[in-house]
């Protein structure tokens, strides 16, 4: 079970062609069906506990304001946060068995899923019937706003000059043309399951099981679904809190029962059960084989899920190896995220999902796993790109990432012109690069083409001129960027990585080792400095 979009299906390339011969949809996968299996058995079972607590929304007899209400109703919350006011929607309703009252987990108008929580009745400002109207009397308000808005904004267009371009979209439209951006957005993250399938799977995975969970020192807030196995609900529909070893990631629902799992373990044992494969002044990474500690995977990636949307969990983690970031103190290792990878992926993917934990976000260490999979593949001697496709928020990241990379060694270049130039007696001049290709750029970084490509366009430093493309990154505009996306620390300082690759091939087999790489007409990029 493994999260992500390279744990959902491993020949990504192949399954993204697997048709049968009247082109209908793409065949479940063995794993896909038992999924929808088990979130059909937990629609119905919710059904029938429905029809157990009175709760049927078909009663002609029932007035919306009748507890329970009904799934889908619009009521006005106190949320607790600031307590302030706002719309939300009924998702799921839940009575308890011993004082007989309703709760309900609702959606914030105003907010991302993430946001979902279970609240009681005595947080519930309006019913369905009050709070309805006036949602529905805001809607038409705002409508009719926007309505006069786009009326006005058509009578100012129709008074501009119609058809009048810049010189410089002129001179951009005569000699450049726009560069696409080569990232591979088409695969979809659900492929193989058709409308109502996603539906049900939707329906299913939206309500939160777990409101809190509590690892090491930190109590965190969930923010989606996770399938954990449903003899912990045995009590309800979700947990309150849920406690997890940051040694083992075994979890417990009471906190006494992780004190007695504590107190068996060794201490020489509190840390992720691999090879420790990196450590500097403050963090250590750990490789953990998916083959050989199937349990721990699965755990990770069930507490992953929770802070993971639109993200399919399989169980079958022994292609993978899972690297675990921690950070270390004289009371041991405290995990803070970690990414996983295919032992071997035909498309060239380096990673396959990354999490950093909510308690240790905001200081770096995305960028750091990032960055670590990028040194892991230079070790390799391979190029590598993240699964596709990206989310919003690792598109991002990843762009942030290749940008300051890419711009740091282009900085790089230009001091070691300068030196060069200074040692040939040439140093008075202003400072050329060579004659540069994209692939130079690649097997300096071991980022893929398409991604360089990619972000040179970014960064407006790929240009089509003449009918060829150039890279145009004179120094001044290279140190402006810089200073847009600096590289930050915690950096991976490659002489701590001890590591050596799980798989080798023989590189001419390999189309992804460097020293395979011919460049291939279409991508000869040649570099030149204004």
């Amino acid at each position: 079970m493994t999260v992500g979009h390279a744990e959902k299906k491993r020949k990504h390339a192949a399954a993204t062609k697997r048709q049968n011969s009247n082109g209908g949809d793409v065949p479940l996968t063995q794993q896909q069906k038992r999924e929808l299996q088990r979130q059909q058995q937990q629609q119905q079972q919710r059904k029938s506990n429905d029809g157990k607590n009175g709760a049927d929304e078909d009663d002609p007899s029932k007035h919306e304001d009748d507890h329970p209400f009904k799934r889908g109703s619009i009521i006005m919350v106190k949320w607790a946060a600031d307590a302030s006011e706002r719309f939300c929607d009924v998702i799921e309703r839940a009575q308890n068995e011993k004082t007989g009252e309703w709760s309900y987990y609702v959606h914030y108008h105003d907010f991302n899923r993430r946001m979902d929580e279970w609240i009681n009745i005595p947080s519930i400002l309006k019913p369905p019937s009050v709070a309805g109207a006036e949602h529905k009397a805001m809607k038409e308000q705002l409508e009719r706003e926007k309505e006069l808005a786009e009326q006005a904004e058509k009578l100012g267009e129709a008074t501009e000059e119609a058809g009048i371009r810049t010189r410089r979209q002129k001179q951009k439209g005569m000699d450049e043309e726009e560069v696409p951006l080569t990232a591979h957005m088409e695969h979809d993250e659900h492929e193989g399951l058709d409308e109502e399938q996603l539906k049900e799977h939707e329906e299913v995975t939206k309500v939160k099981n777990v409101k809190f969970v509590e690892l090491g020192k930190y109590r965190m807030e969930t923010w989606y679904y996770s399938p954990f196995p449903k003899e912990l609900f045995s009590e309800g529909p979700a947990l309150d809190v849920l406690y997890f070893c940051e040694s083992s990631m075994k979890f417990f629902k009471h906190k006494s029962e992780l004190h007695r799992w504590l107190k068996k373990m060794n201490p020489s044992e509190r840390h992720p059960p691999g090879n420790e494969i990196y450590r500097d002044s403050k963090l250590s990474m750990f490789e953990v084989d998916g083959g050989e500690q199937k349990i721990y995977c699965q755990n990770l990636c069930y507490f992953a899920k929770l802070f993971l949307d639109h993200k399919t969990l399989f169980y079958d983690v022994d292609p993978f190896l899972f690297y675990v970031l921690c950070e270390y103190d004289g009371r041991g290792f405290h995990p803070v995220g970690y990414f996983s990878k295919e032992k071997y992926s035909d498309a060239g993917f380096n990673l396959a999902c990354i999490l950093t934990f909510p308690s240790y976000q905001r200081k770096g260490y995305g960028r750091f796993l990032i960055n670590f999979s990028y040194e892991l593949s230079k070790k390799e001697e391979k190029l590598g790109s993240p699964e596709k496709p990206l989310s919003d928020l690792g598109l991002v990241s990843y762009r942030s990432y290749w940008a300051s990379q890419l711009l740091a060694l282009l900085k790089t270049m230009y001091a070691e012109a300068a030196r060069e130039a200074r040692r040939e007696g040439r140093g008075g001049g202003e400072v050329a690069l060579p004659a540069l290709s994209i692939m130079d750029f690649a097997k300096r970084t071991s980022f893929v083409t398409e991604d360089i490509v990619s972000t040179f366009t970014f960064l407006g430093l790929l240009r089509y001129i003449s009918g060829q493309y150039l890279i145009f990154a004179p120094l001044e505009l290279v140190e402006e960027l810089a200073k847009k996306f600096p590289v930050k620390p915690p950096v991976v300082d490659p002489a701590r990585l001890h590591w050596a690759p799980l798989i080798t091939m023989d590189v001419k087999r390999d189309k992804w080792s460097i020293h395979s790489k011919v460049q291939p007409p279409e991508l000869q990029h040649h570099a030149r400095t204004a």
